[in-house]
């Protein structure tokens, strides 16, 4: 078992890491922080004796990292998924600043709430349809000279303001945000909610059910898709569905395919 961690509901996840030193790495940024449970989507290399030393004394974080084939499998019973994102995307995603993003992680994963940030490949970050899983994107600002972080000092960073937020949600009632736009009213009522937020899982079974049905009544064409799906996903991971809405949803979809079947 790891020592210390602080955020027991936080996973970092690393997709496709290429080289083991910087799993070791990106291991010793979070230990440093208090965040121990570390995800690693289909490693190049791993287990590796580079990663444990890399790792120095947070060798524990790597030896329990857990390994899955896919992001799916790394976030499906997740409620927030976030992913770390430096380009600017066609069809703009909901964005956070490293302390928005920060705060956010803090408040839901101590209302019991399983949150992933996702770091992508070192030569390219996280591929368009892994960010579309997500509900947020959070973007490190850099210097214009030269905007290149490599993937521990970005873990690194993350980290470090999720830390920095829990200490300041301590020493004070009411939480912080890093601007008045990113509150919503729903971050103010979730704790009252009734029903657990849709996990990642939840989700994608839902995301794949409407598209079978929007083609079955030839609303869709999946040669000619248009950004059709990237747009739903986008509205629905926005307004952050509970389980009974998915439910709800996927009910009214059943019906639709039973009429015309």
């Amino acid at each position: 078992m790891t020592e210390q961690n602080l955020f027991p509901g936080l996973r970092i996840v690393l997709i496709e890491t290429s080289h083991p030193g910087n799993i070791g790495a990106a291991a010793r940024a979070m230990k440093n922080m208090g965040v121990t449970s570390l995800y690693l989507v289909n490693p190049l290399e791993f287990p590796s004796a580079k990663a444990n030393y890399r790792a120095v004394s947070a060798a524990d974080v790597v030896e329990n990292a857990i390994v899955v084939s896919d992001v799916d499998a790394a976030v499906a019973d997740c409620e927030l998924v976030i992913g770390t994102s430096a380009r600017n995307r066609r069809i703009p995603w909901p964005l956070l600043d490293t302390r928005a993003c920060a705060e956010k992680v803090v408040a839901e994963q101590r209302r019991g709430m399983k949150v992933a940030i996702l770091f992508g490949r070192e030569s390219r970050g996280l591929k368009n349809e892994e960010l579309q899983k997500c509900h947020y994107h959070v973007n490190i600002p850099t210097g214009e000279a030269y905007s290149s972080l490599n993937l521990a000092m970005a873990v690194q960073v993350i980290c470090y303001e999720i830390l920095q937020s829990s200490l300041r949600q301590d020493g004070q009632a009411e939480t912080f945000y890093a601007t008045r736009s990113d509150r919503r009213d729903d971050d103010a009522e979730a704790e009252n909610w009734d029903m657990e937020y849709a996990t990642a899982q939840d989700m994608e079974h839902l995301f794949e059910h409407l598209e079978q049905t929007l083609v079955q009544v030839n609303f869709h064409d999946p040669k000619n898709p248009r950004q059709l799906m990237t747009r739903l996903r986008r509205m629905l991971n926005r307004i952050r569905p509970d389980q009974m809405e998915v439910n709800i949803l996927r009910g009214f979809l059943t019906a639709i395919n039973k009429k015309c079947s």
